[in-house]
C-alpha cells in the first residue's frame, strides 16, 4: 500500500467502484518521432523512403530502374556516403545509407531525385524546374538505424519487396537490389559497401 505524507489529502488508492485514479503525476505521455523529422550528426545509418508521385509506378520499366540504379552509383561518390542496401520497385525505392561527408542526407537524397526525374522525363513537355515535382512525391522518410540488429532487419525489409509483391518467384530474380551483394550470388548491379562493424557494435547485419 502506498503511505502518504503527514497532512496529505490524497483519494485513497481505489474508488468506490473498485477502479484506482488515474494521478497525473503517474500518467506517461508517449511521443512517437515524426518519420519526416530528420536526426544528423549521430553516428546512424539512415533508412530512407521516397516514392513516385501519387504512387505510380513511373520506374516500372527496368530500363527505368537501370537509370535510378546507375545515377545512385553516380550520388554515392559525389557526396561520399556509403551504401549499404538498397531496393528499386516500380513505385518507390529503400535507401540504406551511411552520413555523407559532403553536405547532408537530405541534400544527397534531394539532388539524387532531381538528376532522375530529368533523366526519366527528359523528353516530356514539362518545365525543366518542375520535373522533381511531376515525378516524386516532395517529401521523404528516414528511419536512423543504429544497431546490427535493426541493420539486418531493414535490409531484409528492403530485399524481400519484389517477393512479397509477387514481381518475381525468387529474390535472384530482381536486381535492382543488393540482395545479391549479401548473398554471394554474383554482382550487384552496383557496389555495396562494407558496414563498418566498429561504428554499431559487432552484431552481424547480414541476413
Amino acid at each position: 500500500m502506498t503511505q502518504h505524507a503527514s497532512g496529505d489529502n490524497h483519494p485513497s488508492s481505489e474508488d468506490e467502484s473498485g477502479a484506482a485514479p488515474l494521478r497525473p503525476s503517474r500518467v506517461r505521455v508517449l511521443v512517437t518521432r515524426n518519420p519526416l523529422e530528420r536526426r544528423y550528426g549521430q553516428g546512424d545509418l539512415h533508412f530512407i523512403t521516397f516514392s513516385c508521385l501519387r504512387r505510380r509506378p513511373l520506374l516500372g520499366t527496368a530500363e527505368a530502374r537501370n537509370c535510378f540504379a546507375r545515377i545512385l552509383d553516380e550520388i554515392r561518390i559525389r557526396y561520399a556516403f556509403r551504401l549499404i542496401g538498397y531496393v528499386v520497385m516500380p513505385e518507390h525505392v529503400h535507401l540504406l545509407i551511411t552520413e555523407s561527408r559532403k553536405g547532408n542526407p537530405s541534400r544527397a537524397v534531394q539532388v539524387l531525385k532531381q538528376r532522375v526525374s530529368c533523366a526519366l522525363l527528359e523528353n516530356r513537355e514539362t518545365d525543366r524546374i518542375g520535373r522533381e515535382d511531376h515525378f516524386w512525391q516532395r517529401r521523404f522518410y528516414d528511419f536512423n538505424v543504429y544497431s546490427g540488429r535493426k541493420i539486418t532487419e531493414k535490409l531484409n525489409y528492403m530485399h524481400l519487396n519484389p517477393l512479397k509483391r509477387n514481381l518475381v518467384a525468387h529474390l535472384g530474380d530482381w536486381p535492382w537490389s543488393s540482395w545479391s551483394h549479401y548473398s554471394n550470388n554474383g554482382p550487384a548491379l552496383i557496389p555495396i559497401d562494407r558496414w563498418d562493424e566498429s561504428a554499431t557494435g559487432t552484431e552481424n547485419p547480414h541476413p
